[in-house]
């Protein structure tokens, strides 16, 4: 289950940046075709490592950045100023123009395998190119860097790419917030910390290579392009190692189906909804991982059961013995190896609600919505609700409950199908 916003109403803003950046990428093209291209072999290396950046870039939904190279390539030739000692005048609309022809080049094969650009990323790219060249390329067309380099420029550059990453830090988060509903804040500032990762290293080296290539000229694009291919594979690695450790954990939270003690789907469709709801009650980054994976094995300590509870609902049973399935599930998840953290909102999912992290109330409650409803027949989505509602705040924290309610709100009040 997903949040999204009900059919019929699409989100606004996304369609506001789209629509603009298309308007300049118009614009601009039409100001390149009626002045003409200048300086060609410039705009043809930068294209093709923009290109090339296209070409191997990662096809990941969750990846902050996808095409690394791609950025820092674009990045760098809007902050061009000086080839070799010798000053550029491609200016704004060419910068774009290329950036973008060069971008779509480079998306034709994942286009082909039904793997085409993300038309937020491409927004962003031309919006945030644009910026970026709009506050350089006039100052450097009037002259300000003489030397085509020095400390001055190198200060600039660093001041343009904090505002640059600033602006499209907003966009993705506006752009994000607007088309889920998630809260502006936690989104923006989960945008900040990816800063710190990718997207620095991105900066700096599209900074690297506008300072390096108004010296050396472009012999210093493909020197420069090497280490941050080599990040790029790294993470690469990264990624895969991650995704096996959670399709490990997705692995260990079936045992409890294939043994017959929870239905089919059931800590899927629990980890599903209470990642939502984390979202909407402005968790993100590390706090949405511990809360999907404790939700994937809430219901672990099931497996110590010598007689099955009938559907694994232990929502129903006594306070007492839900404290020592979950105490039981805890135990089971810490010999696993997985974070501590982890472990923790397991054990205490079943502790008086008021002492519960943020994380445990989640899962309490969404495991309790998902049971309800699955046992209510047709309306149970809403009848499961209501009961949630109803129960007192030691039960299930109401702010919890509330979000859950706008999450389904946003989708569908039905959960999906066991199986």
């Amino acid at each position: 289950m997903t949040a999204s916003r009900p059919p019929g109403r699409p989100p606004l803003l996304p369609g506001l940046m789209h629509l603009g950046a298309g308007f300049l990428a118009l614009a601009c093209l039409a100001h390149v075709l009626w002045a003409g291209p200048v300086e060609r072999p410039v705009a043809l290396a930068f294209g093709a490592l923009v290109a090339l950046g296209e070409l191997t870039r990662r096809t990941s939904a969750e990846t902050r950045e996808a095409a690394p190279l791609a950025a820092a390539g674009a990045l760098a030739y809007a902050l061009l100023g000086h080839v070799a000692g010798t000053p550029t005048h491609h200016g704004v609309a060419q910068t774009v123009t290329v950036v973008l022809a060069a971008s779509l080049l480079g998306s034709v094969p994942h286009v082909a395998r039904g793997r085409g650009p993300v038309p937020d990323q491409l927004a962003r790219r031309v919006l945030t190119v644009a910026f970026a060249a709009v506050c350089f390329q006039p100052l450097s067309s009037r002259g300000v860097f003489l030397d085509g380099g020095g400390p001055a420029q190198a200060l600039l550059l660093i001041a343009l790419l904090v505002l640059t990453t600033l602006c499209d830090a907003l966009l993705a988060a506006a752009a994000a917030h607007a088309r889920t509903g998630w809260p502006f804040g936690p989104l923006l500032r989960e945008e900040l910390r990816g800063m710190v990762g990718i997207t620095s290293a991105v900066c700096a080296t599209g900074a690297v290579m506008a300072l390096a290539v108004a010296v050396a000229g472009l012999w210093a694009l493909p020197v420069f392009s090497v280490p941050l291919l080599l990040t790029q594979l790294s993470y690469r690695r990264y990624a895969a190692v991650r995704a096996t450790y959670r399709q490990t954990i997705a692995s260990l939270a079936r045992a409890t189906e294939i043994a017959g003690y929870t239905p089919a789907g059931h800590a899927r469709r629990v980890a599903e909804l209470s990642r939502a709801v984390g979202r909407d009650l402005g968790l993100s980054g590390a706090e949405l991982t511990v809360l999907e994976y404790a939700a994937l094995m809430h219901d672990i300590g099931q497996l110590s059961l010598v007689d099955p509870v009938p559907a694994g609902a232990t929502a129903c049973l006594p306070v007492t013995e839900q404290r020592r399935i979950a105490l039981l599930g805890g135990a089971v998840v810490r010999q696993t190896g997985v974070d501590a953290a982890v472990a923790v909102v397991v054990e205490r999912q079943a502790d008086p609600c008021r002492e519960q992290p943020v994380a445990a109330r989640i899962v309490r409650a969404v495991n309790a919505y998902e049971e309800k409803s699955r046992d209510a027949g047709p309306g149970g989505g809403l009848t499961a609700l209501e009961e949630l509602r109803l129960a007192t705040a030691d039960d299930y924290a109401p702010e919890v409950v509330e979000a859950l309610a706008r999450v389904l709100s946003r989708g569908s009040l039905s959960v999906p199908a066991a199986g």
